[in-house]
């Protein structure tokens, strides 16, 4: 596997690790790079077809991977996805919380917002995080061996989130769980991280945005180039490795430096916020 060839234990061979949302982009390099590193891992998505195509990638390389069906906005689903991985690989020891983006609906000006789509985008993130944070660190706490858990949240966190008001609260209120939780759960040996990705060049992204605004957005960001998913996969090998121990409460952004930019372009009008 890539991730050993340097002869650097990472302390992940065997370990169990749950990515949600991990059926595509962001949360499928996650995933692949999780497995490269020696976790075996749970793949959940809400689309059982994607799930067991990136379960089925991590298998073809030699990882070991299952697929899980689970909508994570749902508490009772989200209590059934975290008993059903630790019943079919013996525990948790590394989650990753995906799941997000924009609730399928597209960039809107502020007031343009309804109440219904605001809680929407709020439940999708926010909230599915929350619960799939309250289930796996109840599991951890059970077992005694502590854990890590890592929050994907958003480079539009470090900035104001033009039409994309309730995304971008939703991912800086995880990043302040993300906080709370490190504070309240390191007595149990549990860290919690939260992973902030600039636009990151996910299918759906190169699908959504015209060229022009891809190209604006290269011009805007210092390294002239975006976010990639595999990237975002590596930065959580780290962060859920031993090469981590003493990092924890921590808001890693991984945005090729776009938060230093002065210009960003407007985001069009059906575009996705990463």
């Amino acid at each position: 596997m890539e991730a050993r060839a340097a002869g650097i234990d990472l302390g992940l061979e065997g370990r169990i690790a749950l990515v949600t949302g991990s059926g595509a982009g962001i949360g499928r390099g996650i995933a692949a790079w999780l497995a490269r590193a020696g976790c075996c891992v749970a793949v959940n998505d809400i689309d059982g077809d994607r799930a067991e195509e990136s379960a089925a990638g991590i298998r073809a390389e030699g990882g070991e991977a299952k697929a899980f069906v689970a909508d994570v906005r749902d508490e009772a689903a989200t209590l059934d996805l975290i008993e059903r991985v630790r019943w079919a690989f013996g525990g948790l020891d590394v989650a990753v919380n995906n799941v997000g983006m924009n609730a399928g609906l597209p960039a809107t000006p502020f007031m343009e917002w309804k109440g219904a789509d605001f809680r929407a985008v709020v439940e999708q993130n926010l909230i599915a995080t929350a619960l799939c944070c309250l289930a796996e660190a109840r599991a951890m706490v059970e077992q005694g061996r502590g854990g890590v858990i890592l929050n994907v949240t958003s480079g539009e966190t470090t900035r104001p989130a033009i039409r994309l008001a309730p995304y971008g609260a939703a991912k800086a209120a995880i990043n302040h769980l993300t906080q709370t939780m490190a504070v309240e759960l390191g007595p149990h040996a549990i860290r919690v991280n939260a992973i902030a990705p600039g636009t990151t060049l996910t299918e759906q992204v190169r699908k959504t945005f015209p060229e022009s605004h891809v190209a604006a957005i290269l011009e805007s960001i210092p390294l002239r180039r975006m976010t990639e998913p595999e990237e975002l996969g590596r930065l959580a090998v780290y962060l859920a490795s031993d090469l981590a121990r003493c990092v924890t409460g921590q808001f890693l952004l991984a945005d090729a430096g776009a938060f230093l930019s002065r210009s960003r372009p407007a985001m069009p009008p059906a575009g996705p916020p990463r």
